[in-house]
């Protein structure tokens, strides 16, 4: 098998539009650097590949999402529906222009084929219900992924669930892979609440339902024997994760986890170990040593593993969880404990101003040989893309970007043609309402 992280591209239009618990208001007025924050996610990409990763990309999505403010009821031409929209303090305005699409994990749940019944990789588009401003992403999603996986034979992209309370889906960034030797995977989907079933419920709302994740795998076509269904914690959830990734990262048959990420997380290492053998390696990580707002802030939790040379396991680190004392010890345990070989770190900070780790702008997609060469357009990274796109953000990208720009015409016109001239070069046809 080879895996291949899809990264999420940032979009012409990063800006400081809303991050989970932020205020739109509050935000008015700022001032980014979207070419830079493109640039720097591309260096991230560059860097994977690097390290012995297979990389590839995912497009933005259309902002400002025009459509989407028609619906929230501005009327009339582009011109006046953005000028509408950024009156008072903007918020819909900025809520519509939000690049959230680069953060990948969101995007989708996935089941290689290995592991599903029909032998096929299945892929449930998140709904992402719970934010405006993500609730946008599903349908172009949708378009982007049957496009680069278009052969029926050997993929299976699935529409989002419906976009109901009862089923919020926050796609893989709540679910962990494990796999030991010749043993079949277990696939863990955490959960933070239920429409009909009894739960401790956390002060902050959580998005993933119970009924979503069950959902979730059946449509991936997984054996009950494979699947399991614990339920996030609901310290950690009111601690700022959440998403299971913030406090959880799985690689084959290693587990990076946070006591709080799971509710009863002893029962649950229990399980694993019965399903997979002792042969399971976990680096829990105690409250004690290393705090949930730590955890949480440097995102430690999102690292993204790689393979060296020998066959050992290296980390991808945020440069902040390095910069942390609680966040530093935990990894430099799991380098004395040999869980991982070495541990590189890169600065994500000029992209992903709200915080995430490397692992938060990817989707990890698990394909043999012949599904690697059955993907649709070019979104395999190589040196020429790689070029390629860089000279693509240089020339169409902003290098200065404030609320208040979101309502230039010209913006959107720029962001269209930048669109327009990416799908070209990826190959991936006319996945935009724009171009149809």
């Amino acid at each position: 098998m080879v895996e291949v992280n899809f990264d999420g591209l940032i979009g012409p239009t990063y800006n400081d539009g809303l991050a989970a618990g932020v205020v739109p208001s509050q935000r008015a007025g700022s001032t980014t650097n979207p070419r830079a924050a493109a640039l720097a996610g591309l260096a991230k990409i560059r860097l994977a590949r690097s390290l012995g990763l297979r990389q590839a990309v995912l497009p933005p999505h259309p902002r400002p999402n025009l459509g989407w403010l028609r619906r929230l009821g501005f009327r009339g031409d582009d011109e006046r529906v953005l000028r509408a929209a950024s009156e008072n303090d903007g918020m819909w305005l900025r809520l519509c222009s939000n690049p959230s699409s680069m953060w990948a994990a969101n995007t989708a749940t996935v089941a290689p084929s290995s592991d599903t019944r029909d032998g096929r990789v299945h892929f449930v588009v998140a709904n992402l219900q719970h934010m405006l401003h993500r609730a946008q992403e599903p349908e172009v999603t949708h378009a982007v992924l049957s496009a680069i996986f278009r052969d029926e034979a050997r993929f299976a992209v699935h529409e989002p669930l419906p976009a109901v309370h009862q089923l919020g889906d926050e796609g893989a960034a709540n679910t962990l892979r494990l796999q030991v030797g010749e043993r079949p995977a277990v696939h863990v989907f955490a959960w933070g609440r239920g429409a009909y079933v009894r739960h401790a419920a956390s002060r902050v709302p959580a998005r993933q339902t119970i009924e979503a994740s069950q959902a979730q795998a059946r449509l991936l076509e997984l054996e009950p024997a494979r699947v399991m269904f614990p339920q996030q914690h609901p310290d950690g959830l009111d601690g700022g994760a959440s998403h299971t990734d913030v406090l959880a990262v799985a690689h084959g048959s290693l587990l990076l986890i946070h006591e709080l990420a799971l509710r009863d997380v002893g029962s649950v290492l229990t399980e694993l170990r019965r399903r997979l053998g002792s042969a399971l390696q976990v680096a829990l990580a105690r409250n004690a040593d290393l705090p949930l707002q730590d955890a949480v802030a440097t995102s430690v939790f999102g690292s993204q593993f790689y393979t060296l040379p020998n066959g050992q396991l290296g980390l991808l680190v945020a440069a902040e969880s390095r910069e942390n004392a609680a966040a530093r010890g935990y990894l430099d345990r799991l380098i004395a404990d040999g869980h991982v070989a070495e541990i590189r770190e890169v600065d994500l900070r000029p992209a992903l101003r709200h915080g995430g780790g490397p692992a938060s702008l990817r989707l990890h997609v698990r394909l043999n040989d012949q599904e690697l060469a059955a993907l649709g357009g070019h979104v395999l990274v190589d040196d020429a893309l790689d070029a390629a796109l860089v000279a693509w953000v240089e020339k169409h990208y902003r290098d200065r970007l404030t609320s208040d720009d979101l309502a230039d015409p010209q913006l959107l016109r720029e962001v269209q043609t930048a669109l327009d001239a990416l799908t070209q070069l990826l190959e991936l046809g006319s996945v935009y309402s724009f171009q149809r």
